[in-house]
């Protein structure tokens, strides 16, 4: 056999191996999403109060493959789900190759001096001494702890955490001077970032006077917003090291409510969740990234209603419902193998 059809038969079986392999990353990124956006906003349909959610699905070159969403500029309270924020630009702060070192050798004080409401893990007044920036960093996205939240506010800066913010764009996004400035300005203190432990737990004895969702000291954003950050930010566009970004995703991997909602299983994970009751409003926000061979699927679901029960499981339930099945129907259609095509044809030859 010649050299000339050697390579023709060559090049013709690495074409066909290629059409016959659809299933593969590059494959699969390329083909068109068949989930529609009707059927996916159909599921959020009838939950009460103020919704807002988008999803964007970007191939591995970035191509937009899917977009769909309701309300999704609209600014809502967001709860904790503003303190990926918070993770982000402390991670900014400490870019480099070795940041896990850095962040671990990286000392902060725990006392009452920065104890806030709401900490599952530090547990004030009950654990003081010193802990590890990486450590707080980790307790402020698993459990959503405040004064691990304070720590990492405290360290980055919270003129910095907004600048950061202007300057990726979003401008519906809110975030207080820390935790307990918050509820010390819900509860009408005068002077609310210098509140002591002590005086703060005196003054939520008080009936509270300014609601979550205001323009002082509050934790809002939109899905707009919060798409539009993950959507570069768990692709490394704010930091400098890949190190850095493997930070970032590790952390963010790490939120207790990837279980709770739950997402799809079987995918790269990150997100960051907040929820609020209190008799009249109700808060429930999940955003953040899943990786699907290469594909991202980037998602943010927002709401804010009103009911005067303490808790109203019902619709939790309705909305991590609708969540869930929305986004394993778009893994599903990503992961899902395409028929085969056939081997082409080449006059006058037999397969090798």
């Amino acid at each position: 056999m010649d050299n000339s059809r050697r390579d023709f038969l060559k090049s013709t079986a690495r074409a066909a191996a290629v059409m016959t392999l659809p299933a593969t990353a590059s494959a699969m990124a390329h083909r068109p999403i068949s989930v529609s956006p009707a059927s996916i906003a159909a599921r959020f349909q009838g939950l009460p109060g103020d919704l807002g959610w988008k999803i964007l699905v970007t191939r591995p070159d970035r191509s937009t493959a899917f977009v769909a969403g309701q309300d999704a500029g609209r600014r809502l309270f967001a709860a904790s789900a503003i303190k990926t924020f918070v993770l982000a630009e402390v991670l900014r702060q400490f870019d480099s190759p070795d940041i896990a070192q850095r962040l671990e050798q990286h000392e902060l004080v725990l006392d009452s001096a920065i104890w806030s409401l709401g900490s599952p893990i530090f547990n004030p007044p009950n654990l003081t001494g010193i802990v590890s920036a990486r450590t707080a960093l980790e307790a402020m996205i698993t459990r959503s702890d405040n004064t691990a939240t304070d720590m990492a506010f405290k360290l980055a800066g919270a003129a910095n955490v907004r600048r950061f913010i202007a300057d990726a764009g979003l401008s519906e996004t809110l975030v207080p001077d820390s935790t307990r400035a918050f509820t010390a300005y819900l509860w009408g203190a005068p002077d609310y970032t210098r509140i002591g432990w002590e005086e703060l737990l005196a003054l939520i004895q008080r009936p509270m006077l300014h609601p979550f969702f205001n323009e002082v000291q509050t934790l809002a954003s939109s899905a707009e917003d919060m798409v539009s950050y993950y959507s570069r930010a768990l692709q490394g566009d704010f930091f400098v090291h890949a190190q850095t970004l493997d930070e970032f995703r590790r952390i963010l991997s790490l939120c207790d409510y990837i279980r709770l909602v739950p997402l799809p299983e079987g995918v790269g994970t990150h997100a960051k969740s907040g929820n609020a009751d209190t008799e009249g409003f109700h808060v429930r926000t999940i955003a953040g990234g899943l990786n699907v061979t290469g594909t991202w699927i980037t998602f943010a679901f927002m709401l804010n209603w009103y009911n005067a029960q303490a808790s109203d499981a019902d619709t939790v339930e309705r909305l991590f419902g609708a969540i869930n099945a929305a986004l394993e129907d778009l893994v599903e259609d990503i992961s899902a193998p395409r028929r085969r095509l056939p081997l082409p044809l080449i006059p006058g030859c037999r397969p090798v």
